[in-house]
């Protein structure tokens, strides 16, 4: 019999957090970590995505991205309810300084602040920046 912890056809389910930094646009950094965490959560992982600094743009309602040329992907964070991705946190700092609050963003999340994002970092196994 397989460990609470573990998934008998998928083997260990493992922590994965991944930290969104950079704006959503001008690199391909954000859209990247979108498309990570859909494949993560594909196999059933535990997933969990944190925005901070110019991160939190990512989640910001009314982007329109017509004058760049690109295509705004920020509703596709809407679908990551359907992949069991539900653990959405920002930094409350990074939002303030921003002059943002969670009601400006496309989903609900949970805003924490450095310590309490600091100590959610340390449970994870495996953490990845874009």
């Amino acid at each position: 019999m397989a460990e609470p912890w573990e998934d008998e056809e998928q083997g260990p389910v493992r922590k994965f957090m991944y930290v969104n930094r950079r704006a959503p646009y001008g690199t391909i950094y954000a859209l990247e970590s979108l498309e990570v965490v859909l494949i993560a959560a594909a196999f059933e992982q535990d997933v969990s995505l944190v925005f901070l600094d110019d991160g939190v743009f990512q989640l910001k309602k009314g982007q329109d991205t017509a004058a760049i040329g690109v295509k705004n992907f920020s509703p596709t964070y809407r679908a990551l309810e359907g992949y069991d991705v539900e653990k959405l946190y920002v930094e409350q700092e990074s939002l303030e300084a921003r002059g943002l609050t969670a009601d400006d963003l496309v989903v609900p999340v949970q805003v924490v602040n450095q310590k309490e994002l600091g100590d959610l970092m340390a449970e994870q196994d495996v953490l990845l920046s874009f």
